[in-house]
């Protein structure tokens, strides 16, 4: 605790601290409460960057500054109320930097929004808060005018990921090529379709945004009356296809089995969540989105799956060095279950498009 005092002292806060207590359940940063003593000083939240993942700190920090400050813009010049709750606030530290680094560890301090809530369940109801939510986010930072840096280089880049698989299998370090060699041979079949964002972005008919680029559920704000209040958990927003906020969430969250589903029966796509989750996209994104990017929309759906069975087939070739893993062939399953999603993904194209259409046409 004196070690998290010390490091809380180095930042810009008001009011004298209470209590430090440790906050959610990020996988990534190490997240504490900082409680004031004071009932006019505002709490804080003081969390540890992980910076073997985002190498670039500056940049990092500069991105959300960008992001934040722009929002907060757009919140004003809207005459919206409860702004302070709408957006992230950044605590500066010595030398009015947005972080602090101990010699060890960079270190970040955010305004703690008071009476807010997250939710985990993926319903009906909350996929269209989320689909709303980071459809606005992405077209109130549509016109955003400083250039974003990527925190994490090629995140999302499918070239790159089929690029990683065939290294793998050039080399085919523990021998397991021969046994996937169905599952190589079906993400062969489909690479050149799926690689189409990054040919249309070199073609120029493919724009890149500022996008979240981590849309799940828990990644929201919402007020005591479930209203959603802001999009949180602000690292990766970077640079890219809108395919990646809109294909990432439905990987998960239209999944109706487990990312590492032993039992493929259970593994399909839930098109109630795809419309919800759809439905909420368009009414917050439809304002600044091209007809190339809406036309790809069910691409983007199956590229998300897909690309995950590319990485999780290539960590197993590569004898499973980079996903933890509870048993041997977990990476295998995993593969398995992505491939079986994608399968359903497909097998709901024409549905997809049909009801993308029926939204645009009210």
């Amino acid at each position: 605790m004196k070690q998290l005092n010390e490091i809380v002292a180095h930042f810009h806060t008001e009011g004298s601290v209470a209590e430090i207590a440790p906050l959610g359940a990020g996988l990534i940063n190490d997240t504490y409460k900082v409680a004031t003593a004071e009932a006019d000083a505002p709490d804080y939240v003081l969390q540890r960057i992980n910076h073997t993942i985002f190498k670039d700190v500056e940049m990092l920090q500069a991105n959300i500054t960008a992001v934040t400050a722009h929002i907060r813009r757009k919140l004003t010049e809207s005459g919206a109320d409860d702004i302070e709750r709408k957006v992230l606030t950044l605590v500066t530290s010595d030398g009015d930097k947005t972080y602090y680094y101990d010699g060890e560890n960079y270190w970040r301090m955010i305004i703690f929004i008071p009476r807010a809530q997250t939710f985990e369940a993926v319903t009906p109801e909350y996929s269209r808060y989320a689909g709303q939510a980071f459809g606005s986010f992405q077209a109130m930072l549509s016109d955003l005018p400083d250039e974003l840096g990527e925190t994490i280089p090629d995140f999302h880049n499918m070239e790159f990921r089929l690029g990683q698989l065939h290294d793998a299998l050039k080399t085919d370090p523990v021998g397991r090529a021969e046994e996937v060699r169905y599952y190589i041979d079906e993400i062969e079949k489909r690479a050149e379709e799926m690689c189409k964002a990054e040919l249309l972005y070199r073609e120029g008919k493919l724009p890149k945004r500022v996008c979240h680029c981590d849309t799940k559920v828990n990644n929201m704000l919402f007020d005591e009356d479930g209203h959603v209040l802001c999009v949180i958990d602000l690292d990766t927003v970077m640079p890219n296809f809108i395919f990646s906020d809109y294909g990432d969430f439905l990987r998960t969250g239209a999944n109706t089995g487990e990312e590492d589903d032993k039992d493929l029966d259970h593994v399909n796509f839930d098109m109630e969540i795809f419309k919800a989750f759809t439905e909420g996209y368009l009414k917050g994104a439809s304002s600044f989105l091209t007809d190339v990017e809406i036309e790809n929309l069910p691409y983007a759906a199956a590229l998300f799956p897909y690309m995950q069975c590319v990485r999780f087939l290539t960590d197993y070739i590569n004898g499973d060095t980079y996903y933890k893993i509870k048993y041997p062939e977990h990476n295998l399953v995993r593969t398995r279950a992505q491939f079986r999603l994608l399968q359903s993904v497909e097998d709901c194209m024409p549905q997809m498009q049909a009801f993308i259409d029926q939204c645009l046409r009210y």
